[in-house]
């Protein structure tokens, strides 16, 4: 509490309730709404893809409340990790430090196969070239379209996605150098993302088929689809009706990921108790709306199905160029800008993960490898070199369906703790000094963890495997290495992380 006063050594209150709704927006709008909305509605919910991103909103927003209090309480910059730590204490933060990863080390993976996509796309619209089938698609992939630049490789089997492993390599050097991105290129980035999505939106309404939203839900008896990665069928229980719109709202919230970070500003907020929950609620509605328009805009171009077949590759482009004619400089322009916005998306989700292990590392929950400094340029390389190495194995050789599905199930778990975090803490500690109240707690914690509990049922035993075992991993890590070298268990004072200190440098 004492690091958040403006003493003029902490970090400056200069954000006002704009600029932080400013920053949730470009948190916000990025690889979700142009690489998930075709899956979800290609796979489980049709043109109700609209409904879908209402629930995973709703759900979003409720743990925004949640959010919005901790932020309060411990108005420094940090995350869910460090709030549950002050809060909750050590176990509850390690198992959100460690499903962290899934947040945002597999979100970094997930962009760069979307980038990887859109790449190949730039590469044909612009060189009339690409890359083939086997070296920019996961060994669990096969080529089935019959169109577009894939059309000589009908049943080619995929073997590695060297695209989107050199987007994070290309990163994860700059990251290395300290190289940070300014104020001004991140604004453009935002502004170019925004303008794309309500030009396509404005300018696609126009080219709206009727037929394609008909029906609204993917009916029981919709047959099913060869895809890539295997068959859909459309009689399973969660590829049709309201079970179908409720897996596509679990499939969609991966493009909410980043309304969080609203929350790890509030050190810098000039008022962070009144303006946080604004900055975080309102800026999920604004992202509401868009998601919900372009979302309508897009499964209205096309039908659902054809995401899966021939708009699988860069599906935005796709449903431009086959549904708007006279269009295709707009087609361009959203591949360029795309690749911008995914990359600084990858950029900021690499810091994000290496920056949360590093906090972890300082508190000696993980070896000190995480938290070492590069002796010139003052950043964790080590860690950005080990998860280079982590995400580029998942990025390279597994689908953006499964990763994206991990950062979905990972992320809503966060969040679940984070809603029944807030509500013990009001019946074991209602004493505590909080600035900003969740409104009718009773109602919104429980409400926000079972929406999202609600999600992550959805996801299917696949995911809630994958989840349970990557918890088990950290179990073993945490009292195998971690209960024991825990500096608050051992009574260790914490050392500033003063860059002069040879401690955390090399």
């Amino acid at each position: 509490m004492a690091a958040s006063k403006d003493t003029g050594k902490s970090l400056k209150r200069t954000l006002g309730v704009g600029s932080l709704i400013a920053l949730g927006i470009g948190a916000i709008i990025g690889a979700g709404i142009f690489v998930r909305t075709a899956a979800a509605a290609g796979e489980h919910a049709g043109p109700a893809v609209t409904i879908s991103f209402l629930i995973a909103a709703s759900g979003c927003a409720l743990a925004g409340l949640c959010y919005a209090e901790f932020a309060s309480m411990i108005p420094i910059a940090g995350s869910a990790y460090t709030y549950s730590y002050a809060t909750m204490g050590e176990f509850i933060a390690w198992i959100i430090g460690w499903d962290l990863v899934l947040e945002y080390a597999l979100g970094a993976a997930t962009v760069a196969i979307g980038w990887s996509q859109y790449f190949n796309e730039f590469l044909n619209t612009f060189f009339h070239v690409h890359l083939p089938y086997s070296l920019s698609h996961s060994f669990f992939e096969t080529s089935n379209t019959t169109t577009g630049m894939y059309a000589n490789e009908m049943g080619v089997r995929g073997l590695i996605n060297l695209p989107a492993i050199f987007i994070i390599l290309m990163l994860t050097l700059l990251l290395i150098r300290g190289m940070a991105e300014s104020a001004i290129v991140n604004n453009i980035i935002v502004i170019i993302k925004v303008a794309i999505v309500l030009m396509i939106i404005t300018l696609g309404w126009h080219y709206i088929v009727p037929a394609n939203h008909t029906p609204y839900l993917i009916p029981a008896n919709a047959g099913s689809i060869k895809v890539s990665t295997g068959t859909i069928n459309y009689a399973d229980t969660f590829n049709h009706g309201w079970l179908g719109v409720l897996r596509g709202a679990s499939v969609v919230f991966f493009a909410f990921i980043g309304f969080d970070a609203v929350s790890t500003a509030a050190q810098e907020a000039k008022n962070p108790q009144k303006d946080m929950p604004k900055g975080i609620l309102i800026s999920l509605v604004i992202c509401t709306a868009l998601y919900i328009l372009f979302s309508h805009v897009l499964t209205g171009l096309v039908s659902y199905k054809e995401f899966l077949i021939q708009g699988k590759e860069a599906s935005v482009t796709f449903a431009i160029k086959h549904s708007m004619p006279g269009y295709d400089w707009l087609a361009n322009l959203v591949t360029i800008a795309i690749l911008a916005g995914f990359s600084s998306v990858i950029l900021v989700m690499l810091m994000g993960q290496t920056r949360v292990f590093y906090t972890m590392s300082m508190d000696g929950l993980i070896p000190p490898i995480f938290s070492k400094l590069h002796a010139k340029y003052r950043t964790p390389y080590k860690s950005q070199w080990l998860f280079f190495v982590f995400v580029s194995l998942f990025a390279g050789f597994i689908p953006d369906r499964i990763v994206g599905d991990m950062v979905s199930i990972g992320t809503l778990f966060a969040f679940v703790l984070v809603c029944l975090g807030i509500f013990i803490l009001r019946r074991t500690d209602p004493a505590l000094v909080r600035p900003f109240k969740t409104p009718w707690y009773l109602i919104v914690c429980p409400l926000g963890a079972a929406i999202c509990l609600c999600m992550i049922a959805s996801e299917g035993w696949e995911n809630w495997a994958r989840l349970i075992v990557w918890l088990l991993i950290g179990f073993v890590i945490y009292f195998g290495y971690s209960i024991k070298r825990s500096h608050v268990r051992h009574g260790i004072v914490e050392i500033p992380d003063n860059p002069i200190n040879p401690k955390f440098i090399e």
